[in-house]
């Protein structure tokens, strides 16, 4: 389960993590005390490597007290004993992930469906994701979220929420204000032209 706290970031990964300068800067980034979750999220990388990283990485989470969560692999969450599994509408089922993480966190990604939403609530997610909010150079964005949304999930989910997709210092205050319990945020931390990460993230207050 999720205990709600001032810490409203949610961090996702970059899509590839090559150096250690990056466990440096994932220290120093958690250590802002405003992350809440970290969500490691790799495409094409194989599974050892994964194991790897999310080893390192599941580290400087509990150092933080960052809960550390998988994306799409709820196999590879029970492995590396993370804090949970966040997955998509087209990755591991619902049921069978809460099977797998038993009381571990599962969030369920639900893109603009309220459908999606109250589906994810009966078969007992932790949490959902709404968005892509903005427009995101991370992913390509299949679904746009109206903020009217965020609103309607606290009156009918009644559990955490997530606003997800090109969410940065100058936009992030809007979802929080509509309702949102947590902000996703990647590229605005990662691939910051104008910002380090650590710079990046004390932007946000």
């Amino acid at each position: 389960m999720i205990n709600q706290s001032k810490k409203f970031i949610y961090l996702i990964s970059p899509s590839k993590i090559n150096n250690l300068t990056f466990f440096k800067n994932l220290n120093l980034v958690l250590k802002s005390n405003k992350v809440n979750f970290f969500q490691l999220r790799l495409k094409r990388v194989n599974m050892k490597k994964k194991i790897l990283l999310a080893k390192k990485i599941y580290k400087i989470c509990k150092k933080n007290n960052v809960k550390f969560i998988i994306n799409d692999d709820p196999y590879l969450a029970s492995k590396v004993n993370a804090d949970g599994c966040h997955v998509g509408q087209n990755d591991t089922s619902i049921i069978k992930s809460r099977q797998l993480l038993k009381k571990k966190i599962l969030g369920v990604t639900c893109h603009n469906s309220k459908r999606l939403a109250l589906n994810a609530k009966k078969e007992k997610a932790d949490y959902i994701a709404f968005g892509s909010f903005y427009k995101t150079t991370t992913k390509k964005v299949k679904y746009f979220a109206k903020k009217s949304i965020l609103k309607w999930s606290i009156k009918n989910i009644n559990i955490p929420t997530v606003a997800i997709g090109g969410v940065n210092e100058t936009n992030y205050k809007e979802l929080l204000k509509n309702g949102a319990c947590y902000v996703a945020m990647s590229g605005y931390i990662w691939n910051n032209k104008k910002y380090s990460p650590s710079e990046a993230i004390s932007k946000i207050t």
